[in-house]
């Protein structure tokens, strides 16, 4: 296998200044509520197109940090597929841009919430996030702060689906 888990350990987070209680949760609950915004904004065409080109636009900056020569072409890959799926959208064929948003939203929410639940739940290293939120609120276990990033990050998922049923609701009552 080519992934060892006892060499990889995620969770564990270094910084200097800013606000502690939330930079602690960004990364899990950041990736959660894109999740949850790029469901909501699956619903509809052109909210749709809207997250594609936010989501366009947030790879072109990542380029500017891009570490090595991998990630550079698997963003510019993203970049070239979200931005054809939008064209065709709106120039040939509908709906395909929302299909395209909504897998990019349930990928990234399901994945923020399977990492929460691997690196805060399962196994809690010295020094991770957890950790530092136990050191800030010593009443609040490392595990439990885990299950409250779980938690926070279901909700953004369910708020998500609900999100995107209002919007197509929306829409459909618009049209008639």
């Amino acid at each position: 296998m080519w992934f060892d888990s006892g060499k990889f350990k995620g969770g564990v987070t270094k910084y200097v200044g800013g606000n502690r209680c939330c930079i602690i949760p960004a990364g899990y609950l950041g990736g959660a509520f894109w999740g949850g915004l790029f469901v909501a904004c699956s619903g509809d065409r052109f909210s749709s197109t809207v997250v594609a080109f936010i989501f366009v636009f947030g790879m072109l900056v990542s380029l500017c940090y891009a570490p090595n020569g991998t990630m550079i072409w698997v963003t510019v890959l993203f970049i070239i597929i979200t931005t054809a799926v939008a064209l065709v959208e709106w120039l040939y064929f509908t709906p395909l841009l929302p299909f395209v948003t909504l897998y990019f939203g349930v990928f990234i929410g399901s994945f923020s919430v399977y990492d929460i639940y691997d690196d805060l739940i399962t196994r809690t290293v010295e020094g991770s996030d957890a950790h530092a939120c136990h050191k800030l609120i010593p009443c609040c276990l490392p595990r439990c702060v885990g299950i409250q990033f779980a938690v926070i990050a279901l909700v953004f998922q369910v708020l998500g689906v609900y999100g995107a049923l209002v919007v197509m609701a929306s829409t459909k009552n618009s049209l008639t």
